[in-house]
């Protein structure tokens, strides 16, 4: 849903820039007033979901050593 948003910002801010009497004035606009802002909200709004993926990874990473572990310790109590 934001990203939807952040399309009709860009659109909104594009036309803005169309609208500038320069073309130097047009990209400054068009940089000021819509990428940056926009690429600080996204960023923003996805800290959540990076952190939830860090953890996952992290809990992933920590049974897989568990399990390997296991397998370890299971080979050396029954050596064959």
């Amino acid at each position: 849903m934001m990203h939807i948003a952040a399309v009709g910002w860009i659109y909104v801010v594009l036309m803005m820039s169309i609208a500038e009497d320069s073309v130097t004035a047009g990209i400054m606009t068009f940089l000021l007033y819509g990428v940056c802002p926009v690429t600080i909200i996204l960023y923003i709004t996805g800290t959540g979901g990076r952190r939830r993926r860090r953890e996952q990874n992290q809990q992933r990473e920590m049974q897989e050593r568990q399990q390997l572990q296991n397998v370890t310790s299971e080979t050396d109590k029954h050596p064959d």
